[in-house]
């Protein structure tokens, strides 16, 4: 009797360890597509934020955000440790220089310059902190992260 308790829990123990993970990885796709669906629905309020956080945020320094134009281009990256959900999102962004700053003056300035607005989906709700990765596309900035993210299909 006790070697066939002994056997029920052996294979309950088996099954589990091999039917577990197919079913969070199915959740987890899941969860990513809803998320994913849902950054497209927020995405006129997601942007805005963007801007009043990124435009605020004193960076680059002496240069200040006089211009942000969204491009459609999106690319989506769970990070491998924490599982976080971020979306790339391709923009172009055009500075002037702070009156009295360092960088006024400097002809460089007026360059628009191609970017990434940074976005996270954490407790079911997609956010940002205004934080923007320069001189790069989504597609090269998941690739940049590599080591860090791995790049979901949207």
């Amino acid at each position: 009797m006790e070697f066939a308790i002994g056997g029920v829990i052996v294979v309950g123990l088996l099954a589990g360890f091999f039917v577990f993970p197919r079913i969070s990885r199915r959740i987890q796709r899941s969860d990513c597509s809803r998320a994913i669906n849902r950054f497209g629905a927020q995405r006129e309020q997601l942007e805005a934020k963007f801007i009043v956080l990124a435009s605020s945020s004193n960076s680059p320094r002496g240069l200040r955000w006089k211009s942000c134009d969204w491009r459609s281009e999106v690319r989506f990256g769970r990070d491998r440790e924490s599982g976080l959900l971020t979306a790339f999102v391709g923009i172009e962004v055009g500075f002037e220089a702070v009156a009295g700053g360092d960088m006024e003056g400097v002809e460089a300035v007026s360059t628009i310059r191609e970017a990434v607005a940074v976005f996270h989906y954490s407790r079911g709700r997609w956010g940002s902190g205004g934080r923007a990765l320069f001189n790069m596309n989504p597609e090269s900035a998941v690739a940049r992260l590599g080591t860090q993210i791995d790049p979901l299909e949207s």
